[in-house]
């Protein structure tokens, strides 16, 4: 048994066994910046949009693979700046919100904390559009900045090693690590749990985008990440390289014979200048990150995780749930307006049954995507509800089963006293939301059957969900919200689950706004 059970377990206790550093205390004049600088690099700006006719609706024409201006979009839609936040809401930032130093920008993907520290980098490969070379991406500029110059594909293709299949004939690849200080400043120890979440999200985002186009995103997650790490000039220790993600291009063809590029391992020219003066090192972070560094050799063979496949839904008699309606917001639109609604649900409109079934059905039918999971494998995840106000359900948990598109009910009764009372924060009023869904996985078994790597999978699942569950939440006209926050032992013991390995890992809450809240535009400002 590896650290990462013993991380796994600290996690789901932590609610009422505290991880160390207990008596911790962000220094938040002290703060890292909330992207990676690098201060001499040249920043190349991206096009700004698709055109209109394109941008919000899913009417669009199939792509032979990706363009310039087609990954800039992406790139917007995912990680970009789209707004600033500046809504009144119930989360405990806002009376910083108006200061600009302080600001708080909206983007497509969901991120814990607001933080953001993944790194997107491109590895820029012959038959691209711009000159071969690393390149990272710059959030508040929208642009590309160049690292290095050179094609350095094949050093990536050869961190993939043997076995990483279709990945390795892309010639355009997209790099993402994460810096851990950017997270462990406010989240210490819990801060990996939370970044393995924060890639999945990231990644679910980009493949929700692509199929508007016909397009797939595939992540690797097996490599030779300390040869990553060095193409990108970060210290292993410091920063994880989490995924790597291989794009097809439109025009571009397989890659030269014998790797052509750059022969020999090149190493960024521009590195990132840190801000914060002083940085420090949590041992319970670093020992899970060592646990989970990824060798391209651990790679798990197809099926392995066949054996930590999601359990049947468990629960009383069925009860059907509509079909599912197609949303009305176009993914792209959907992903520029997510937000979370902190503390802004009201009961007074239940969830209308359609759309709480399509949130249903479309995280059960999220998948994270990896080479290690087979395309027609069983899922990962299982589904579970507490409704609260919801048209023609009765107040009560219960058992999502997708196969059946049916609820199985699993403890009769409003739910609300109990969701508030094992929720830390007081950002939410759960019991306003509609339904609170909370997904799981069987961590344990994933970590038994592919090793410790496999605790950046789990995240990452769960992150995925989240994702498409904001997604389709915002594409509805509802609100949403997700949250860490809660003793996830009384999950465990108030869904039945005690006995079984399903780690119910976050909650995410679904309902209907108060009309007309107060916002502040800053655009017309």
């Amino acid at each position: 048994m590896g650290y990462a059970h013993v991380y796994a377990h600290e996690i789901m206790h932590r609610g009422r066994v505290p991880m160390e550093p207990v008596d911790f205390v962000p220094d938040w004049a002290d703060r890292p910046r909330k992207a990676k600088f690098h201060p001499d690099a040249e920043t190349l700006p991206l096009p700004a949009a698709l055109p209109d006719a394109e941008a919000d609706t899913d009417a669009r024409r199939p792509a032979a693979g990706f363009t310039l201006p087609l990954l800039s979009a992406m790139l917007r839609d995912s990680y970009g700046l789209t707004g600033r936040r500046l809504a009144v809401q119930a989360n405990t930032d806002l009376a910083a919100l108006p200061h600009y130093t302080q600001a708080n920008w909206s983007r497509g993907t969901a991120s814990g904390g607001g933080i953001y520290p993944v790194g997107i980098h491109w590895a820029a490969g012959p038959g691209g559009p711009l000159t071969p070379g690393l390149y990272h991406y710059a959030p508040h500029q929208h642009g590309l900045r160049r690292l290095l110059t050179g094609d350095v594909t094949g050093q990536v293709r050869d961190a993939l090693g043997s076995g990483a299949g279709a990945a390795a004939e892309a010639t355009q690849y997209l790099v993402l690590s994460v810096k851990y200080w950017q997270n462990a400043f406010k989240y210490n120890s819990f801060s990996f749990h939370a970044v393995s979440m924060d890639v999945g999200a990231l990644v679910q985002t980009w493949r929700l985008w692509a199929a508007q186009y016909g397009l797939r995103i595939d992540t690797v997650l097996w490599f030779d990440e300390e040869r990553l790490a060095r193409l990108l000039g970060v210290a292993p220790e410091e920063e994880g390289v989490f995924a790597v993600v291989p794009l097809t291009w439109e025009g571009a063809g397989p890659p030269a014979a014998g790797g052509g590029g750059l022969t020999a391992d090149v190493s960024a020219r521009h590195r990132d200048v840190e801000r914060s003066r002083r940085v420090l090192a949590f041992e319970t972070l670093l020992r899970i990150h060592e646990a989970t560094t990824g060798r391209a050799a651990d790679r798990p063979e197809p099926g392995a995780l066949d054996a930590a496949a999601a359990l049947p839904p468990r629960g009383a008699d069925p009860l059907p749930l509509p079909p599912p309606p197609a949303p009305p917001a176009a993914t792209g639109r959907a992903l520029r307006e997510r937000r979370s609604s902190f503390g802004r649900f009201e009961a007074s409109r239940p969830v209308a049954a359609e759309e709480f079934a399509a949130a249903l059905a479309d995280c059960a039918a999220t998948r994270y995507g990896t080479e290690a999971e087979r395309p027609d494998g069983p899922p990962l995840t299982s589904l579970y509800a507490f409704v609260n106000h919801v048209e023609g359900i009765a107040p009560g948990a219960y058992a999502y089963d997708p196969a059946a598109h049916t609820l199985r009910p699993v403890k009769p009764g409003p739910p609300g006293p109990f969701l508030q009372r094992t929720y830390f924060l007081s950002n939410y009023n759960l019991e306003q939301a509609g339904a609170v869904l909370v997904p799981t996985v069987r961590t344990t078994a994933v970590l038994d059957s592919v090793g410790d790597r496999g605790y950046r999978l789990v995240g990452g699942t769960i992150g995925a969900v989240a994702q498409t569950f904001y997604t389709t939440a915002t594409a509805f006209g509802l609100g949403a919200g997700v949250a860490l926050g809660f003793d996830n032992i009384a999950y465990i013991e108030e869904l039945g689950l005690t006995g079984t390995d399903e780690a119910p890992l976050l909650i995410m809450l679904l309902g209907h706004e108060r009309p007309r809240p107060a916002d502040f535009r800053h655009e017309t400002a």
